[in-house]
C-alpha cells in the first residue's frame, strides 16, 4: 500500500506541473515564473506526463490516467504540426527572392565563426544579435566589400546588434527604449522597399519577465505599425510558439518563415543540445507578401544559439494572412 500511495503522490505532482503549463498555454497567458520558462520547452512535456501514466497504470489509480489522458491529448493539440494552409501563399507574381541569416552570437565569441558562414552562404541580409564592439568591428572588415549596407546599435556585452544588408539601406526608427539594440532599416529590394527590424528583447529571466512582455510588446506594435509594408523581422526573440506574448506578434499577419517552410519547431536554443532538445526562439517573421520555401539551421563554433538562413520570396500583391 505504501509503494502504491508514493506512485499516486508522484504521479499528482508529475500531473500537477505539466498541467500548470498546459492550463497557461491553453488560457493564453504566459503565466509567472517558471511557467514561461517551461513553456519554452513544451514538446519536453511530454516525458514527465507519460511517466505519470506509467505510475498511475501500474498503481491502478484510474483517475490519474484519465488525467493523463486529458493532458497528453491538449499537448498533443498544441504539438500537431499548423500549416497555415493552402490559399494562404501570397499569388501575385514574384518580385524578388532574397536569403535571410539571423545569428546570435553570444556576446561576440562566434564572430569569426559567422562571418566563415556569411562567406559560405551568401545571405542578402544578416541579422546579428550580441555584436559587441568587437564583433561590429570585425563584421566591417571582413564583409563591408560585399555588405556595403549596415545598420546598427554600437554596444558591449549583449547590447550591440548589427544588421547587413547587400541592398542599399536607408534609416528608419528601430525599437526604442530596449534593453538590447534593435536596429532598424529600408531596403531597396531591386526597386522595392522592404522594412527590415532586429529583433532581440530580454529573455524571460525570474524577476525580468515585465521587461521581456513589454519589449515583445513593443514588437507587436511594431509589426502592427508596418500597415502592408513588405516587412521583414528577425532575431532573437527569446521566446516561442507556445508563449502567448509571441503568438501576439504573429496575431498582426506577421508570419513565421521556418512554419512556413516547414520547420516550425526546429530548436535552436540551447546549441549545445539543439536539435534532440532545446526551443526554437530565433525567427524570421515575414508579411503577408512573402512565401518560403526553404529554412536551414546552422551550428556555428562558440554560440549557444543555432543560426537560421530563409530563402523567401516576395510577391506582388499580399495574400490576407491567416488568423
Amino acid at each position: 500500500m505504501t509503494r502504491r500511495r508514493l506512485g499516486i503522490w508522484t504521479a499528482t505532482l508529475l500531473f500537477a506541473a505539466v498541467s500548470a503549463v498546459v492550463g497557461c498555454r491553453l488560457a493564453d497567458t504566459d503565466g509567472v515564473t517558471p511557467v514561461p520558462q517551461f513553456l519554452a520547452f513544451l514538446p519536453w512535456l511530454l516525458a514527465p506526463a507519460a511517466a505519470g501514466l506509467a505510475l498511475a497504470l501500474l498503481t491502478r489509480w484510474w483517475p490519474g490516467t484519465i488525467w493523463a489522458a486529458v493532458v497528453l491529448g491538449l499537448l498533443a493539440w498544441f504539438l500537431a504540426p499548423a500549416p497555415y494552409g493552402k490559399g494562404t501563399e501570397p499569388d501575385g507574381r514574384v518580385i524578388a527572392s532574397l536569403e535571410v541569416l539571423t545569428s546570435n552570437v553570444e556576446f561576440g565569441r562566434a564572430t569569426d565563426a559567422l562571418v566563415a558562414a556569411v562567406r559560405e552562404e551568401r545571405p542578402d541580409v544578416v541579422f546579428v544579435q550580441e555584436c559587441e564592439y568587437g564583433c561590429a568591428a570585425t563584421l566591417r572588415r571582413s564583409l563591408a566589400e560585399h555588405y556595403p549596407y549596415r545598420r546598427s546599435v554600437e554596444g558591449a556585452g549583449s547590447t550591440g546588434s548589427v544588421v547587413l544588408s547587400r541592398f542599399p539601406l536607408r534609416p528608419a526608427a528601430g525599437i526604442q527604449d530596449s534593453t538590447m539594440g534593435m536596429p532598424g532599416a529600408v531596403a531597396d529590394v531591386r526597386g522595392h522597399a522592404v522594412r527590415l527590424q532586429l529583433a532581440h528583447p530580454m529573455p524571460p529571466l525570474p524577476g525580468q519577465l515585465n521587461v521581456w512582455r513589454r519589449e515583445l510588446g513593443r514588437l507587436r506594435g511594431f509589426a502592427a505599425s508596418v500597415d502592408g509594408t513588405p516587412t521583414v523581422l528577425a532575431g532573437d526573440f527569446n521566446a516561442s510558439q507556445d508563449h502567448a506574448a509571441f503568438r501576439a506578434i504573429l496575431d498582426t499577419g506577421l508570419r513565421d518563415a521556418a512554419r512556413l517552410a516547414g520547420s516550425g519547431r526546429t530548436p535552436t536554443w540551447p546549441a549545445r543540445t539543439a536539435p534532440a532538445i532545446g526551443a526554437q526562439i530565433d525567427h524570421v517573421l515575414v508579411s503577408a507578401d512573402f512565401s518560403a520555401s526553404d529554412a536551414r539551421f546552422l551550428d556555428l563554433a562558440d554560440t549557444d544559439h543555432r543560426a537560421l538562413l530563409v530563402e523567401v520570396t516576395l510577391h506582388e500583391s499580399p495574400a490576407v494572412p491567416a488568423r
